[in-house]
């Protein structure tokens, strides 16, 4: 009941301080996402900076945080929700004619850069951070996708804007699949971490490779063009309103993503597909850039309140579980390993320094990275203290990404302009 309908002089609860604190993060985002792109800093690292002002306020009154092991179900449905929607947007944004040189550099990243930072952070898990081996690759899993939100302003914007260079259009492409393609990773973690030995090898290959990415990928492409058609035969005919094509987008992300999980394949590559071939349909159709939008400021405000929800889990206890080793990982992670991997996989002759460093620097880590971890969590695979540390090491490497990522705008920006390969 509103305390003004409680007889005499009340004071305001927990519940009424929540609504304020979110009403209060609302507007700062709001006025963060108005001017993001003329800033050195972004909405992400605002909402981080509001979510540990809030866990401050919690133990001030001394009310237990969220947990982010305790209340991984939470974590994972949030971050899940913010994903779908945000991958089928990027898919939306991918521009109509996609160059050779391009397509070999997303495949570098994907199939080469990804599955070799996979290996890298699980040695360096098994070695420095003294997990088991199952652990560290569940722990190299949940870190190799990047981020497809965290990214945008140095990816692709809308459809309908101008197409914008190679390394743009890589990083955004990579960022929108790996969130996918990590699926298969954290499931050879936990069989290694549950079964141990190589007799699942050929499961995983068929079930969890072959036959999840391959439906995920006819299911997307089939939804995605088939929703186009309907929908602008339905507009058309005047049978829907140009004023629902953002609640159209949502519905639609929901119905591909839940069909797609429902048959055991794996959604959010599916969503991405969908996201293209929607767009391919009509190219030029008014809907897209409509349906973009819905999803867009969707996408970033779920993204945002899950970067809020992070924050407000930070506690002095929790960030002291990943030890020296964890935290040394973040910097170890943005700074040396991936940029080392794309410079190393990609020649000269298919980017220059400047887009190859671009592509190493820029690879954020963000709500993917949280999403697998809480799923690592429900699993149960893993004990209760390597499942700390894991889930701990994940929130570290995050948020030493966004702190970096969200001051580095300009260097991103002055690589692009100083390289007219780069445009």
């Amino acid at each position: 009941m509103p305390l003004a309908l409680s007889e005499g002089f009340h004071a305001g609860g927990l519940y009424v301080l929540a609504l304020l604190g979110f009403g209060v993060a609302l507007a700062a985002g709001i006025g963060a996402l108005s001017h993001q792109h003329e800033r050195a800093f972004s909405a992400a690292l605002i909402y981080v900076l509001l979510g540990a002002l809030g866990a401050l306020s919690l133990s001030i009154l001394d009310v237990s945080p969220i947990d982010p092991v305790r209340d991984h179900g939470l974590v994972e449905r949030l971050a899940e929700l913010a994903l779908v929607v945000a991958v089928f947007s990027a898919g939306l944004s991918v521009e109509r004619q996609v160059r050779r040189r391009s397509v070999i550099s997303v495949a570098i990243l994907l199939l080469v850069v990804m599955p070799l930072t996979v290996a890298l952070i699980a040695l360096f898990g098994y070695y420095a951070m003294g997990l088991s081996f199952g652990a560290a690759m569940l722990l190299g899993a949940v870190l190799a996708p990047t981020d497809p939100v965290l990214a945008g302003d140095v990816g692709l914007g809308p459809p309908g804007t101008e197409p914008v260079g190679e390394p743009r259009f890589s990083l955004h492409v990579e960022a929108a699949i790996n969130d996918g393609l990590a699926s298969p990773f954290v499931v050879v973690g936990l069989f290694v971490a549950t079964r141990g030995g190589t007799s699942w090898i050929g499961e995983w290959i068929w079930a969890d490779v072959i036959y999840a990415v391959g439906i995920a990928i006819v299911l997307g492409a089939a939804l995605g063009a088939g929703a186009a058609w309907v929908v602008t035969r339905a507009r058309a005919r005047g049978l829907m309103s140009p004023a629902l094509d953002g609640f159209a987008a949502i519905a639609l992300v929901l119905f591909i993503y839940g069909l797609s999980e429902f048959v055991g394949s794996y959604g959010l590559i599916a969503l991405f597909v969908a996201g293209v071939a929607f767009r391919r349909y009509e190219y030029e159709h008014e809907v897209n850039a409509r349906f973009h939008q819905g999803a867009e400021v969707a996408g970033t405000l779920l993204e945002l309140l899950v970067l809020l929800l992070l924050g407000s889990m930070l506690t002095r206890e929790g960030m002291s579980i990943p030890g020296w080793s964890g935290w040394l990982l973040a910097p170890l992670l943005i700074l040396i390993i991936r940029p080392v991997l794309v410079l190393a996989s990609s020649g000269p002759g298919l980017a220059s320094l400047r887009e190859r460093f671009f592509l190493g620097f820029f690879g954020v880590r963000g709500v993917a990275a949280l999403f697998y971890a809480a799923i690592v969590v429900s699993s149960g695979a893993l004990s209760r203290d390597e499942a700390n540390v894991v889930v701990w090491t994940t929130i570290a490497c995050v948020v030493v990404s966004i702190f970096i990522r969200a001051t580095s705008t300009a260097l991103s920006k002055s690589l692009l302009n100083a390289d007219p390969r780069s445009r």
